[in-house]
């Protein structure tokens, strides 16, 4: 690109705080000493230079490379489209490997586990998160005939999986994220739906079901099915269908681990099934590919193509016109990347998958005035999505004609129901766009925004209220806006209580715990009828939701057509702390920081004695606002270790609860406890004195006739890097700050 033409275009850049802190953290060029030595306008030109480069290799292409680099930077830098972040890292680069999404093969012997995991650190190295099925390891006890000795299992193996990927950095950015699927005839399937029950299991894990149609019938028929041994392809056992599928139901409850997909219906959409049969999908689970595949993904902001006055609010030409150069964008990708496998390089060039997305769905409807939880914006979701794929079906036909189809097209069902050609064999996909959002700012994928407004700390203390900039413009064109409203709402998180503004903006300005969970769903089901791959959406639930709530969502996710699902109920993690009141933060080092609440100088509470294997406990338990404040246990018997012990357990207790986690996860911790004395209470087995002091405090607090907190009440994990409100949306937490996610 000329100076002149980039110096023009870098006037026009506009970025907020936000994207900026995101875009030196993680996307910019860095010298040895870890020194910023690019601008986000130089990053731009970066990336449309090295991208547009490739056009040169056809002699057929409707632009030239000049003009297509400047294209491609308006598109970035007008913030329309923004490729996936190995793209954004990478492209221009020695490392130069651009796509996001890969599945690898594992296979049952020693050999072949661990050259997954080899293959795994090198594409996490380069920037990639990765897919991995592990249906084919035998099950756990099995015979293993070359040594005569027994199969430890796939669990066993996806541990040395996670260890591996906790010691590789991504590209010196993130961490590596994975996915882990088994088959639901696996005979270790149980074991794998609990593996992450205990707090920090498979931390570089997400976890996945592969529910098969057999499966799903035997569920509604209420039939058992049987389980399978991969290496002998006999049957093992036999299972109560509708068991495994509530033990799924009640884990998803407790955790949101493992999630869900349905892997015949993956298979079904799978457009070169002569290749074999896709096993596993990319970390966030909405890209479905085969085993040494990858695929690259983009997503265009919907929101830039809001046009008052014309036909249904939107500029279709333009919106028209950006999918094509982005299909064009994602095809060159494909052949400026450097793969870290030469079967992934080879797989990938013989099918040229791409995955074209969006991103800013809320915004859009916040501008179109269309409330995300009605019929008129499921159907909205519908019209956009189709006329969305078939333009990128129509921009891969154009590739074809100038370039060719992808080499595999001959044997895929595009050409057996004498479709295209077509230049790649899938070309949407409607991938999280956590990070990208915040750059192009605005909502993320097809997500409703989590809050309309929230207060973020910045340097020495400072809270800066953020608000949407749209719900900002409805409120002062009501004449309803002000300060004091914007931290009402960013207190509340939602308007939907505040009956003194206008229920025109109510019903529009929706967030995602105020949409019920069937029209979460809905809208998911609405853009999978038009994508090739996969959609990622979260179900939010509120903390309150039952087992009941989720085993209907993940019926109706089947029954909707939808490919998967995520479920989130608020609190559910153990990262998200649950609170009666939100204790007061700061940022210390850079880190997060919890200040514990000041005790009052008189406060009222019970004493309740319990009967222990080492004495009469003595428990005393202080109160504010109806809620435990601080706790001292004193053991009935002589012995200065068991008193210390008992004293060192109340004053940890008791700072836990000032600090604002909630009763239930102090509860959680000590509950289950085992001691050298057991003793038999009136209401059950006391194992230790941590086992009595949660007896008490679940029996006092936590009894079925006791309110439960709703989602109100619920405090947000904080970001480990620099400590502000973690979100979970997309099937991963992000920090709004800073774009740090777990998921890579």
């Amino acid at each position: 690109m000329s100076a002149e033409v980039f110096q023009s275009a870098a006037s026009e850049l506009e970025l907020s705080s936000n994207a900026r802190i995101v875009l030196q953290k993680r996307y910019q060029r860095k010298d040895e000493s870890g020194e910023v030595v690019e601008t986000p306008e130089q990053m731009f030109q970066r990336i449309a230079a090295a991208i547009a480069q490739e056009e040169q290799k056809y002699s057929i292409s409707s632009y030239s490379v000049k003009d297509l680099e400047q294209k491609f930077y308006g598109l970035m830098t007008g913030f329309k489209f923004l490729p996936n972040s190995p793209t954004l890292m990478n492209a221009g680069t020695y490392l130069g490997q651009l796509a996001a999404c890969f599945v690898l093969s594992v296979g049952d012997s020693m050999e072949e586990i661990f050259d997954a995991v080899k293959h795994a650190a090198l594409i996490h190295k380069s920037g990639g998160g990765t897919g991995f099925s592990f249906s084919r390891l035998r099950p756990r006890d099995s015979r293993v005939g070359s040594t005569g000795g027994v199969a430890s299992g796939p669990i066993s193996f996806i541990k040395i999986f996670n260890t591996a990927t906790e010691q590789v950095k991504q590209g010196g950015t993130r961490r590596g994220a994975n996915m882990g699927v088994l088959r639901v005839d696996h005979p270790d399937i149980l074991d794998f739906i609990r593996a992450k029950e205990r707090e920090g299991q498979l931390n570089n894990f997400n976890l996945s079901v592969a529910l098969t149609e057999h499966f799903m019938q035997a569920v509604e028929k209420d039939e058992e099915y049987a389980l399978i041994d991969p290496k002998s392809a006999q049957g093992t056992e036999t299972l109560r269908a509708r068991d495994v599928f509530q033990l799924l139901v009640q884990k998803a409850w407790e955790s949101g681990d493992p999630g869900i997909v349905f892997i015949d219906r993956m298979n079904a959409d799978n457009p070169t099934p002569d290749q074999g049969e896709i096993e596993s999908t990319n970390p966030c689970g909405e890209q479905p590919l085969l085993p040494f595949e990858a695929c690259n993904l983009g997503s265009i902001n919907v929101s830039r193509f809001f046009a008052p006055g014309t036909e249904e609010g939107i500029d279709w030409e333009d919106f028209k016109e950006t999918i094509h150069l982005a299909m064009r964008f994602l095809d060159n990708v494909i052949d400026a990347s450097k793969y870290p496998l030469e079967q992934i390089e080879e797989k990938v060039h013989h099918n040229r998958k791409v995955g074209l997305g969006i991103m800013g769905w809320a915004d859009l409807l916040y501008q179109l005035e269309i409330p995300y939880n009605s019929r008129r914006g499921l159907h909205f979701a519908e019209k956009l999505m189709d006329f969305f794929q078939q333009e990128c079906w129509s921009a891969s036909k154009l590739l074809a004609q100038e370039r060719g189809p992808f080499p595999a097209y001959e044997r895929s069902t595009h050409a057996q129901k004498n479709l295209g050609p077509y230049r790649n064999a899938t070309t949407t996909t409607i991938a999280p766009t956590g990070t990208l959002s915040i750059i192009a700012g605005c909502s993320s994928g097809i997500e409703p925004l989590y809050a309309l407004s929230f207060v973020r700390q910045v340097m020495d203390g400072e809270n800066l209220l953020e608000v949407n900039a749209i719900f900002e413009q409805a409120l002062k064109k009501a004449q309803c806006h002000s300060q004091g409203l914007m931290q009402e709402v960013a207190q509340l998180g939602t308007i939907q209580k505040m009956d003194h503004l206008p229920e025109s903006i109510r019903q529009v300005f929706v967030t995602a715990m105020d949409i019920d969970p069937e029209f979460h769903l809905k809208m998911q089901a609405a853009f999978q009828k038009y994508t090739d791959n996969a959609v990622s959406k979260t179900v939010n639930l509120p903390h309150s939701a039952l087992q009941e709530d989720i085993y209907r969502i993940y019926w109706n996710a089947y029954e909707f057509g939808c490919k998967g699902v995520t479920v989130y109920r608020d609190g559910s993690k153990s990262e998200q702390v649950l609170s009666s009141g939100r204790a007061q933060e700061k940022i210390v080092d850079g880190k997060a920081a919890v200040k514990t609440k000041e005790r009052p100088e008189v406060v009222y509470g019970f004493t309740q004695k319990v009967k222990t294997g080492l004495g009469d406990l003595y428990l005393t338990v202080n109160e504010v606002d109806g809620q435990p404040f601080e706790v001292f246990a004193t053991i009935g018997r002589s012995g200065r270790s068991i008193t210390a012990k008992s004293e060192a357990i109340g004053r940890l207790v008791s700072l836990i609860l000032r600090s604002g986690i909630n009763v239930r996860e102090v509860v959680n911790q000590l509950k289950g406890i085992g001691g050298e004395h057991p003793v038999f209470q009136k209401k059950g087995l006391l194992l230790s004195i941590p086992d009595a002091v949660a007896w008490v405090l679940e029996n006092r607090y936590l009894s079925e006739d006791k309110p439960v907190p709703d989602s109100g009440s619920l405090s947000r994990p904080n970001c480990p890097e620099c400590g502000e409100v973690l979100y979970f949306q997309e099937g991963c937490f992000l920090c709004q700050a800073c774009g740090y996610t777990k998921c890579g």
